[in-house]
């Protein structure tokens, strides 16, 4: 699974990036998160950060959900692997 982190590298983007390591981690899900910072790559795909992308889909933007919505989300993108 990718995982991508989008923003500049501001306090919200660290919280979920850390969020999500920490999720995936309780789920013994395998995943490769990084966290893109890179002002033309975020604006192909959000508007507001911090953004998250699940296997090259957007999940989430301008907010940081909750540990349980990020938990669901994994699960469902693991099983469709």
């Amino acid at each position: 699974m990718e995982i991508k982190i989008l923003g500049p590298g501001c306090a919200n983007c660290h919280k979920l990036e850390q969020l999500t390591v920490d999720a995936l981690a309780e789920l013994g899900i395998d995943a490769d998160v990084r966290l893109v910072t890179d002002r033309n790559e975020i604006s192909k795909w959000v508007m507001m950060t911090p953004g998250l992308l699940i296997n090259g889909k957007l999940f989430s933007q301008g907010k940081i959900p909750s540990p349980s919505t990020l938990k669901r989300w994994f699960q469902e993108a693991a099983a469709q692997i």
